[in-house]
C-alpha cells in the first residue's frame, strides 16, 4: 500500500508542532494552519514554512499544520522531517542562523560533574537548561525518543544545536546504536557538538566506527575543532571490555557507567546502595584513570530524595568518579556541592600548589612539603582540587597572588 500523506509529532503535545503533509502535483502549496496565536505570529509562521519549502526546493503539496506553541526551530524541522518522508531523495536541508552565543568551544579537560538529559524530540526542555548551570547538557537521540520521532528528533536536536544558548554548557548528543547512531551524526556535526554519547560500548569497534565516521563528516563540512566521545557501558561485555574501550581513541576524554541496562543484563535489581554494581564501577574507574580520562556514574533516577541523591554523590565522589548524570535540573545543584572539595581537602591542595611553585621558581626539580616528599600525580591532583574549589565559588581565582 503506497503511503498518502506523512506526518510529524503529537497533535497533542504542548510547545510544539504538529505536521501533516499530502504531497500533489498541482504546483501550488496550500497552507492549513491552526494557531490560538495567528493575529499575532500567523505572518511570521507562513514566511517560515514558505522560507523552509523554498529552502528544500518544494513547489507544491498540502500542509495541515498545528501550532501548540512551538519554537520555529522545531517548526523548520517538523517540515522538513515530514518532506523527506515522502521524498528521500531530497538532499537539501532548511537551517536557522546560527546563534552567535552557540559557537563556544570545550576543552578535553574541562569538568564535567553533571550532565543534564534531554529528550531530543523535546525541544521545550531545551530552551531553558542552560540557566541551570549543568556541566553539560546532552540531547538525547537513543532511549527517551519513541522510534517514530527519532528522524525528526535528529532535525529537532540538530537545529538546537544552532540556535539555542546553553550558557557555557558543553553540548552533547547521545547518538542510536549501530547504523541509526552513525545516520544520526551527519545531522549534528556540522553544527558546534562538543562531545558525543556512544551508547551501550561493548568493544573497541564500537568507539573506532563512531570516531572514523565523524572524522569523514568533519573533512567534508571543514570542521577543524575535535569532537570529543564519552563511550557508555551497559552490559557485561561492556565492564569486561571497558579499559579496551577507554582506550580506543585519542578524542575519548571520558567512559561512564550505565545502571539501568546493566543491571537488567546481569539479572539483578539496582538499588540506591549500589553494591550490585561495585565491581562494574570499579572497572569503569581503573580503566578511565588508566586511559588517563574522566570517570563518570551513572543516573540518580529519583529525583524526589534528594537526601538519596547527595549519599550517593558522596560515594561516587570517594570511589574516584569525576562526575554523575542528571535527569532533572534540580538534580544539578546537590552534585555539583557534593562534588565540591572538602575545607581540608582544599587547605592541604593548597600546600601542595604552593610548595610546587616554589620548588619551581627554585629550580628544584622535586616537590617536598615539611618531610614528605610530592610526587606529580599529587601535585596534578591538588591543582585539580584547587579549581574545582575556583569553580564551585569556594575561593578566589587569584587565591595564590595574595
Amino acid at each position: 500500500m503506497i503511503k498518502t500523506n506523512f506526518s510529524s509529532g503529537n497533535i497533542k503535545n504542548k510547545s510544539d508542532f504538529y505536521i501533516e503533509y499530502v504531497p500533489s502535483k498541482s504546483g501550488k502549496i496550500n497552507l492549513d494552519i491552526k494557531s490560538k496565536t495567528m493575529i499575532l505570529h500567523g505572518t511570521k509562521l507562513k514566511k517560515t514554512i514558505l522560507n523552509t519549502l523554498n529552502d528544500l526546493e518544494v513547489k507544491s503539496g498540502n500542509f495541515y499544520i498545528t501550532d501548540n506553541g512551538g519554537q520555529y526551530f522545531v517548526l523548520k524541522a517538523r517540515l522538513e522531517s515530514v518532506i523527506k518522508d515522502a521524498n528521500p531523495k531530497i538532499k537539501k536541508q532548511s537551517l536557522p542562523k546560527f546563534n552567535k552565543h552557540s559557537q563556544y568551544k570545550s576543552k578535553k579537560d574541562r569538568f564535567r560533574r553533571s550532565r543534564l538529559y534531554l529528550p531530543g524530540s523535546q525541544a521545550k526542555l531545551m530552551l531553558n537548561a542552560g540557566i541551570h548551570n549543568p556541566d553539560g547538557i546532552i540531547l538525547d537521540l537513543e532511549d527517551s525518543v519513541a522510534p517514530s520521532d527519532k528522524a525528526s528528533a535528529r532535525l529537532i536536536v540538530r537545529n538546537a544545536l544552532r540556535h539555542l544558548n546553553f550558557h557555557g554548557a558543553e553540548r552533547m548528543v547521545r547518538i542510536n546504536q549501530g547504523e541509526l547512531g552513525l545516520k544520526d551524526l551527519e545531522k549534528v556535526i556540522p553544527h558546534n557538538v562538543h562531545l558525543i554519547l556512544i551508547p551501550k560500548s561493548e568493544t573497541v569497534e564500537d568507539v573506532i566506527k563512531v570516531d572514523q565516521k565523524i572524522q569523514l563528516i568533519s573533512k567534508k563540512c571543514k570542521r577543524k575543532d575535535p569532537v570529543y566521545l564519552m563511550p557508555i557501558i551497559e552490559s557485561a561485555t561492556g565492564v569486561i571490555n571497558s579499559l579496551e574501550i577507554a582506550k580506543a581513541s585519542n578524542n575519548n576524554v571520558a567512559i561512564a557507567i550505565g545502571l539501568e541496562d546493566y543491571t537488567a543484563d546481569v539479572g539483578v535489581e539496582r538499588t540506591n546502595e549500589g553494591t550490585e554494581s561495585l565491581f562494574a564501577r570499579s572497572q569503569i574507574i581503573n580503566a578511565a584513570r588508566s586511559a588517563n580520562i574522566q570517570a563518570i556514574d551513572t543516573v540518580f533516577s529519583d529525583i524526589d530524595d534528594e537526601k538519596a541523591l547527595r549519599i550517593s554523590v558522596k560515594e561516587a565522589k570517594q570511589m574516584g568518579f569525576d562526575g554523575k548524570g542528571c535527569i532533572h535540573p534540580r538534580q544539578i545543584k546537590p552534585i555539583h556541592e557534593e562534588f565540591s572539595p572538602t575545607e581540608s581537602e582544599i587547605i592541604k591542595a593548597k600546600d601542595i600548589v604552593l610548595a610546587f611553585k616554589i620548588a619551581q621558581k627554585k629550580g628544584l626539580g622535586v616537590v617536598s612539603l615539611g618531610s614528605k616528599m610530592i610526587d606529580p600525580p599529587v601535585v596534578k591532583r591538588a591543582q585539580k582540587i584547587m579549581n574545582m574549589a575556583i569553580i564551585s565559588g569556594l575561593i578566589s581565582k587569584n587565591w595564590d597572588r595574595k
